[in-house]
């Protein structure tokens, strides 16, 4: 696999994600955005921010296909991430409309974790498109 425009988009899209993500979960709002030590406007653009990349990463990872890989004409296991990454923004957002911070923070904690650090761990595998570029061409590993 080459570094197509595509690639580059989806990669870019997903390490910034993974790079802003804290921000937004570390400003979040809580219950009164006017206590000491909430960053409510921080929260709000770091959040909008890590949604629209999240949406980057998903749409352009429909249109990037393996065909090597273990794959479903071309869609590989990794692909299940995006409707999981469209259901949780969904259910997210619902939870907010509906007044319910609490779960709209663990969606979107556990959005982070999976498909972010979780799904992001398992690109730097020498096998894969990034790992290969991590390990062999950068740090002359492996």
């Amino acid at each position: 696999m080459q570094l197509t425009p595509l690639i580059a988009v989806h990669m870019t899209a997903a390490i910034a994600a993974v790079a802003i993500g804290p921000v937004a979960l570390w400003a979040r709002r809580g219950h009164a955005a006017h206590l000491p030590g909430q960053r409510p406007r921080l929260h709000r653009a770091a959040g909008y921010a890590w949604v629209t990349l999240m949406l980057v990463a998903a749409i352009s990872a429909i249109f990037i296909r393996d065909f090597k890989l273990p794959n479903i004409a071309g869609y590989t296991p990794v692909h299940l991430l995006v409707p999981i990454v469209f259901g949780s923004l969904f259910l997210a957002f619902r939870a907010l409309l509906r007044g319910d911070v609490k779960r709209h923070r663990r969606v979107m904690v556990w959005l982070y974790i999976s498909a972010c650090l979780v799904a992001g761990a398992f690109t730097l595998l020498p096998n894969r498109y990034l790992g290969g570029l991590v390990w062999h061409q950068w740090l002359g590993l492996a």
